[in-house]
């Protein structure tokens, strides 16, 4: 399951992700993931910054950077 199939925003809550290198699997459905930074909902379709290392999902290349300094 990715991005552009028909049943991925079955649920209206949070979606469990697999981060992996350029894409993501949708392990449970959902329309939104948090921000491990900031904890805000990011939409599946705004989702463009993740870490497989670290299996976390960024609101934006400021988040990213911030926790990939930190390690």
């Amino acid at each position: 399951m990715n991005a552009f199939d028909r049943d991925l925003g079955k649920s209206d809550g949070l979606a469990v992700l697999h981060y992996g290198d350029g894409e993501y699997a949708v392990l449970s459905p959902g329309r939104f993931v948090l921000c491990a930074v900031t904890n805000a909902k990011i939409p599946l379709e705004a989702l463009r910054y993740w870490s497989p290392e670290h299996q976390e999902a960024y609101a934006s290349a400021a988040e990213a950077l911030k926790r990939w300094r930190q390690g």
